[in-house]
């Protein structure tokens, strides 16, 4: 299915809307010490403003989370346009999600998530100013 230019930006801006809800999702979290809560959040909170960007662009192709990862890194980090610390904390997000989600007897802790907080909005607000300068 192929998406109209007006269709696209409501979908970029719903996804960017996103991403800030859940960001509000993962400071509730850290409140209430819900680390492997917070890592899920925060990872989605950055997934979302990755989509965004990628669909803004044209890179409506990615369909998984390493699709996701991988075009951000070629067409964004390579191109300086998203600092690669930025990129490694998107990582990091990505593998404690998945370990916080997936992996039996796994307690995240207060040291993993809170080092994250400030990379997650930065990652997020270089992907809104990315797409507004379009």
């Amino acid at each position: 299915m192929s998406l109209t230019d007006d269709d696209r930006k409501e979908v970029v801006k719903y996804r960017l809307e996103r991403a800030n809800d859940t960001l509000l999702d993962v400071k509730l979290a850290v409140q209430n010490m819900r680390w492997n809560n917070a890592a899920n959040r925060l990872y989605y909170a950055c997934y979302y403003a990755a989509i965004a960007l990628l669909l803004n662009d044209g890179y409506a192709a990615a369909r998984t989370h390493n699709g996701v990862k991988t075009l951000l890194g070629l067409h964004y980090a390579k191109k300086g346009l998203i600092d690669e610390k930025l990129m490694k904390a998107y990582r990091r997000m990505f593998n404690l999600r998945q370990t916080g989600d997936y992996d039996d007897m796994v307690v995240l802790t207060e040291d993993d998530i809170l080092d994250l907080l400030e990379p997650a909005e930065k990652f997020i607000s270089t992907i809104e100013k990315l797409i507004n300068e379009k």
